[in-house]
């Protein structure tokens, strides 16, 4: 008879990642109304699309950590931020994210 862990549940999440998902979906149909008012959505496509952030979000974290951990540091500086999204995401679209993350 095979044993089940306790909280073995692989989709498990902290409060703290709930909360940050809870901020991205808040500000995603916004932006796309923004940019594309006449534009609609499907639930299917809107969490492809929360996917695709979180993958990209979890790059940026587990390059962000080598980079603390080699420069002995446990924080980085917003020029090292750039630098791993320049290695993280390819062309234009690091280009435009740089861009957008340096606007005051």
């Amino acid at each position: 008879m095979a044993h089940k862990a306790k909280n073995s549940t692989p989709s498990a999440t902290t409060e703290a990642e709930q909360q940050a998902q809870k901020g991205i979906k808040a500000v995603k149909k916004p932006v796309m109304k923004q940019v594309h008012p006449h534009t609609n959505i499907s639930s299917k496509a809107m969490r492809n699309m929360n996917s695709f952030i979180n993958d990209i979000f979890e790059k940026l974290a587990q390059e962000d950590a080598r980079r603390a951990h080699y420069n002995k540091k446990p924080t980085i500086t917003s020029r090292e931020i750039q630098t791993i999204v320049r290695l993280i995401l390819p062309g234009d679209l690091a280009k435009h994210a740089v861009s957008e993350g340096t606007k005051p």
